[in-house]
Formats: C-alpha cells, sequence, structure tokens
C-alpha cells in the first residue's frame, strides 16, 4: 500500500461527499493507493479551517494555488463553483497532478475545451464527477446492453427530475441565477452522460428549454427550470430526454427506459437497488418485466455488504468514483468519464441550447 496526499477545493456539499470517500475507500475496496487527507481549500481561511477539523484534514488554506502546488498534495479534487474548475485544473495539470473534477467541466465550452487540451498535454489521469452512473445497477445495464442481452437497441428515454423549485414561492437564489446553475447546467449533465455510457454517442439534438417562473421572492430568474430534448444516437437508435427542477414530487428522478429487439430495461434512482429486465422469451403468458435487486453478484456491490436487496446509497457512489480514481492514478489507464467525456457532455448541452434558439435540429460535430 502506497499513501497519496488529497487535496480538495471546495469545503462545502461535494467537497464533504469526496472528503468521506477519500477517507473509506481504501478500506472499502482494499485499494493499492490509499488516499490521505492533506488539504482542503475553501473561500477564506476560517471556512477552510472549520472543514480541516470537520473532515479530518491535515491542514487548509484560504487558497486554491497553496493547495495545488504544495508537494504533498499528489492529486487535486475539483468541488468549487464551475467559474473556478479551469485555472485550477490547468494548474495542477501544469504540475504533473492528477485532478477529479466535479462536473459541469468549467462554466463555458470555452473552458471545457480548454481542460481538455490540458489533461491531455499533461498526459495525467483526470475524472469528471458523474457518480450517478456508478451505481450497481446501472453498471450491470451498461454490461447487459454491451452483451447484447436485449439485442440492438432502438429507443432510449431519460429523466432527471427534481423539485426542489416546483413551489413558485420558493426564493430566488444562487441556483437561479446563470446558465451553469440552471437545469440545463445542474441536473441535464447527468443524464447526457448517462445516455451516452449506454447508448454511445449522440449525433444530433433538437432541444426545448423554458423558463416556468420568471420571477421569485427576491428577484428575477435568470436561467431555466425545465427542458426536453430528442436525439438520434450514432447508432442509428432514437432518444428522448427530460430535464426539470420543478418536477413536483420527484425528488430523484435519475430514470432510463431502454428498448432493444430482445428485451428491455428500465431504472429508477429513486430506487436505485433495483433494475427491471425484460426478456423476450419463453411463452407469452409468462413474459413480463422482471424486478432485479442488486446484490454481490452485481458489478461494485460486494465490497459495500455480502447482503442482496440490502443496498447501497448516495454516498457510495462517491467512494466507487474515488476507486475508480485511484486505479486510473495507479495504472495509469483511463477510467470513464474522462475530462473529454465531460466536454462530450457539455458539446450536447451546447447543441440544445442552440436548437431551442434556432428552432431546428442540431449537429453535435458543430459544437
Amino acid at each position: 500500500m502506497t499513501q497519496i496526499g488529497i487535496g480538495i477545493c471546495g469545503g462545502g456539499y461535494m467537497g464533504k461527499a469526496h472528503a468521506v470517500a477519500m477517507a473509506s475507500v481504501g478500506a472499502v475496496f482494499n485499494t493499492a493507493l490509499r488516499p490521505r487527507l492533506e488539504m482542503v481549500c475553501a473561500s477564506t481561511p476560517e471556512s477552510a479551517q472549520r472543514y480541516q477539523e470537520a473532515y479530518g484534514f491535515e491542514r487548509s488554506t484560504g487558497d486554491w494555488r497553496a493547495l495545488v502546488s504544495d508537494p504533498k498534495v499528489d492529486a487535486v479534487v475539483i468541488a468549487s463553483p464551475q467559474e473556478t474548475h479551469r485555472d485550477i485544473a490547468e494548474a495542477a495539470f501544469a504540475l504533473g497532478k492528477p485532478v477529479l473534477c466535479e462536473k459541469p467541466l468549467g462554466a463555458s465550452m470555452t473552458d471545457g475545451a480548454a481542460m481538455v487540451a490540458a489533461a491531455e498535454a499533461a498526459g495525467v489521469p483526470n475524472m469528471v464527477g458523474f457518480n450517478y452512473v456508478r451505481t450497481p445497477a446501472t453498471q450491470f445495464a451498461r454490461d447487459l446492453i454491451a452483451r447484447g442481452e436485449i439485442g440492438d437497441v432502438t429507443w432510449f428515454r431519460g429523466e432527471h427530475t427534481e423539485d426542489f423549485y416546483a413551489d413558485p414561492d420558493t426564493p430566488a437564489s444562487w441556483r437561479t441565477q446563470g446558465v451553469a446553475n440552471g437545469t440545463m447546467g445542474d441536473l441535464a449533465p447527468h443524464m447526457v452522460n448517462c445516455a451516452l455510457a449506454l447508448m454511445g454517442p449522440i449525433s444530433k439534438v433538437l432541444g426545448e428549454v423554458e423558463t416556468v417562473h420568471a420571477e421569485r421572492p427576491g428577484g428575477l430568474v435568470t436561467n431555466d427550470d425545465h427542458a426536453q430534448m430528442m436525439c438520434r444516437f450514432e447508432s442509428g437508435a432514437m432518444g428522448h430526454m427530460y430535464f426539470s427542477r420543478i418536477a413536483t414530487g420527484r425528488k430523484m428522478g435519475y430514470a432510463y427506459e431502454i428498448t432493444g429487439t430482445k428485451g428491455a430495461i428500465r431504472f429508477d434512482q429513486e430506487d436505485q437497488n433495483a433494475l427491471w429486465l425484460y426478456r423476450m422469451e419463453g411463452p407469452e403468458a409468462t413474459r413480463g418485466f422482471v424486478k432485479i435487486l442488486t446484490g454481490p453478484a452485481h458489478p461494485d456491490y460486494e465490497p459495500f455488504c455480502q447482503g442482496p436487496g440490502h443496498g447501497t446509497g448516495y454516498q457510495d457512489q462517491i467512494i466507487i468514483e474515488a476507486r475508480d480514481f485511484l486505479r486510473a492514478i495507479e495504472t495509469g489507464k483511463a477510467v470513464f468519464p474522462t475530462f473529454r467525456d465531460g466536454h462530450e457532455v457539455n458539446r450536447v448541452i451546447a447543441a440544445a441550447l442552440a436548437s431551442n434558439d434556432a428552432k431546428t435540429w442540431k449537429n453535435i460535430n458543430s459544437f
């Protein structure tokens, strides 16, 4: 076992999740690299010190440059606001340090492209934090599709729907300002990443983007509430995706349906330890969707629990992500999703936004 010093930029919700994951991953997966929580950075030295004490870091700082350049920080996790992503990543890559960056990749397409270029020029491991695709159920779905268990895939429907802004009287906040904080910047990237992981590249999209509640207590809303897009995958399959932060009643509606020539798959993150599988075989009278409860036979489940149906949770997804990041560093082999994969998500989002403006289909290769 070899220790590796981890520096995390940002100590809020996702900073805490990554700190917990790095503190746990060695025990859960018996990794060859064992993370040491070396340094945490926040917007002020005072808040950074609070995070240091709460999460168990060795040191803290209010300057991300000090964290990135510190010789005891071997790898950097970026969990700070999107507008900081590019500068931190480029500085880390210039020093040859691996980077795990929360989505979306940068605050703009320009940022994302520059971050991909910096990552690939440095030739060091890089990943984007799309954690939901790492549930054992979705990993199993990906395996089923790749093995041809449901035949040739003809259709995909995905959504990421929540209701944290369903009430029009919920006050305006930082979440209602700026494209990166709207539904297309916040929720849509997760399902687009899922679609790319399960279905492969998207060739074109037709998007509609809408702000339903243009004014809230405390100010005007400058970003989108919900959106939808039709898409065509390079495989030829048809698709549709819907994203919403005003989907009344939905708490974690990261869900998809996939239809193939020999079967079908359904999944809903609100029941994340189950996958529904239909096989077109046997007598018609006995056919139907079967609910499969995840267990030790499914990817990355057994390290957490030996009992089928006992389940994994949100934090476990981040721990699996941490394992993948450490594995990429240990082996020098890229693990999905890399910065280039994250930028592909950005390209699809940009095409959908442009499609909304032009009211026509847009090819992804134009972005």
